[in-house]
């Protein structure tokens, strides 16, 4: 079991969300997402870098100034992979390395401009994750690797129109033990929700959803677990 652990600790391999498709339509390689350079982690919960990354890992410049238009209720799908060359057959840890197991999160907070440098201070409203299924013990982002990086949520269809950011996040717990050990991959995309109603849903803050004592984000997975929990608020659904 120790063994397992420390390979699985040893390992450096990373991932980015580089691509974004709405209702199955790729809307183009790093177009409308703000992504870093490099594909490392967050580990402070307490850090700004935990909104959208982009301080410890400087975004790519010149950052994306598209902003995404999407349908409210749409299907939504975003796609991870190792470095930003994008997907490689011929490397194992494209999208991520399998030993990086944990959930998959993503989040909105409604902005006046979604092209906008500041991301502090924003209310975040939980729209999907995928944690642990308990039956075969596998992860979300076990899933997301067995789907080549792509992941499938819905825009709620009755939040208000406007601009929003996404965050969208995976979580790798290979080294979770201990605080600080779990490791936060996470970017943030540049939407126009269209249509829509006007429900308002209850938010969070980041950083503040999150805390280093949370039983999913401080846990040892290399033991059978009854259950997980998924870091941060319920998600929000119409």
């Amino acid at each position: 079991m120790a063994t397992v652990a420390f390979l699985a600790t040893s390992v450096s391999a990373h991932s980015i969300f580089q691509e974004f498709y709405v209702n199955g339509v790729d809307q183009g390689h790093t177009v409308g997402i703000r992504v870093p350079s490099y594909d490392g982690p967050i580990t402070d919960v307490t850090s700004n870098d935990l909104i959208c990354n982009g301080g410890i890992n400087p975004y790519q410049t010149p950052v994306s100034q598209v902003i995404i238009t999407v349908p409210a209720g749409a299907s939504v799908t975003t796609e991870w992979h190792h470095t930003l060359a994008g997907a490689d057959a011929s490397d194992p840890a494209d999208p991520i390395d399998p030993s990086h197991h944990g959930p998959v999160i993503s989040y909105l907070a409604k902005v006046p401009n979604a092209t906008q440098t500041t991301v502090t201070g924003l209310n975040w409203f939980k729209i999907y994750q995928d944690g642990l299924n308990v039956t075969n013990q596998s992860w979300g982002v076990d899933r997301m690797i067995a789907n080549k990086g792509k992941v499938t949520f819905t825009i709620p269809k009755c939040i208000a129109p406007g601009q929003y950011l996404l965050r969208h996040e995976l979580i790798a717990l290979h080294a979770a033990t201990s605080y600080p050990g779990a490791q936060f991959y996470m970017e943030c995309a540049q939407l126009n929700i269209t249509g829509g109603g006007s429900t308002s849903p209850p938010t969070v803050a980041f950083p503040g959803a999150y805390h280093g004592t949370d039983p999913g984000i401080t846990i040892d997975i290399y033991q059978t677990l009854a259950n997980y929990t998924v870091p941060g608020p319920p998600v929000f659904s119409c």
